[in-house]
């Protein structure tokens, strides 16, 4: 599913409105993860900086890489994180084909984003190269069914077909959380 978010100011102002933290729930997204204080993160998809500002505050002696396709997006996230002092964030520019992740980390994390990405099993498998031993893969993406946000339902990905392609790329299914949030899963993986 390809979709240009060129324009990151306006973007900015859906992506970090205060009425998505009412049913994205950042806060304990980033609880659940349990970072620790020098955790290297890549979040894949990073937008405006949303989820990337959190976690780089979760954990203020890693690295978190803010990674998105969109220059502007990328552009967007140096200058918010100079702005809110968060220097342990690094924007990353990367392609469609690849997250250009660039060092491993402990933690590959990709909310509302995954649905977007072309041969996903192919692609996951390039990441797994990025994941240190013992690392984890989170997906945050929507559920199926009647919900007021998110993509059409046949753009979405159910957590089987997510599974099947994740196995197929090398990970191993550690849970998938359909109640922390009202709209959308957590799954977590690891690498076999």
């Amino acid at each position: 599913m390809h979709h240009r978010f060129d324009n990151a100011e306006k973007w900015a102002k859906r992506f970090d409105s205060p009425k998505r933290a009412r049913w994205q729930k950042p806060d304990a997204v980033v609880a659940k993860l349990k970072l620790a204080p020098d955790a290297h993160v890549a979040d894949i998809g990073a937008g405006t900086g949303y989820f990337a500002v959190r976690l780089a505050r979760a954990a203020p002696k890693g690295t978190t890489y803010g990674i998105d396709i969109e220059k502007d997006m990328v552009t967007y996230l140096g200058k918010r994180a100079e702005r809110e002092g968060v220097k342990n964030l690094q924007p990353v520019l990367a392609s469609t084909s690849d997250a250009k992740i660039p060092a491993p980390v402990d933690m590959v994390f990709v909310c509302d984003t995954y649905h977007h990405i072309d041969a996903r099993t192919k692609y996951f498998k390039a990441v797994a190269d990025k994941l240190k031993p013992g690392g984890r893969l989170v997906i945050v993406d929507f559920k199926m069914g009647k919900i007021p946000v998110g993509p059409p339902e046949k753009h979405r990905v159910t957590p089987a077909t997510l599974h099947e392609e994740l196995a197929a790329a090398g990970y191993s299914k550690v849970e998938v959380d359909e109640t922390t949030l009202p709209y959308q899963y957590i799954a977590i993986y690891t690498k076999k």
